[in-house]
């Protein structure tokens, strides 16, 4: 065997194998299920009650107003900023399988606001909800409102806003 011409100044490491690392599911609580009605404590919609429709694979949650009822529509919600009651809604009859996370993602096109635009722009332009959005509130809005309309009270009581007054003692209290 011939030895080589050239040999490296520097002794060359043997590449290591790079161990990925699995990430497991989040966890949803356990108070938490597709069904529960839940009250909304920050965002746009705080002090809003909603429907839980299923934990999405972000390990955020899909919830609903209904629309109809309260005006909130198909959203993700951090479980952090929920307050799971005991008041549940039997929603077999509402197909969310086709919504993901995909389903919120901004398309390539909204991202593309160039810096020049940003600056020499006269005002902001409006949030335009796409006619499958719409098409899909609409749908999962009319199954919501069947299972809702099933259980006496339940429509005036998700349209009702969450409050706490001073004199008020959450730690107390039975959700």
């Amino acid at each position: 065997m011939q030895t080589p011409r050239y040999y490296p100044a520097e002794d060359l490491k043997p590449v290591k194998p790079v161990h990925k690392v699995k990430q497991n599911p989040p966890r949803v609580r356990a108070s938490i299920s597709p069904g529960t009605v839940l009250i909304l404590l920050a965002g746009r919609f705080r002090g809003k009650r909603v429907v839980c429709l299923k934990a999405l694979e972000s390990g955020l949650l899909l919830v609903s107003g209904p629309y109809k009822i309260n005006g909130v529509p198909l959203r993700r919600v951090n479980q952090a900023y929920v307050i799971a009651t005991s008041t549940s809604v039997d929603i077999s009859g509402v197909d969310v399988k086709s919504i993901t996370d995909k389903y919120f993602s901004r398309t390539s096109d909204e991202k593309k606001e160039k810096e020049e635009e940003f600056f020499m722009g006269d005002a902001p332009k409006q949030a335009v909800v796409t006619d499958q959005r719409k098409a899909d509130q609409q749908k999962v809005d009319a199954a919501l409102l069947k299972a809702v309309a099933a259980v006496p009270m339940l429509e005036a009581y998700l349209a009702a806003q969450f409050t706490l007054s001073s004199s008020d003692k959450p730690h107390l209290m039975k959700f």
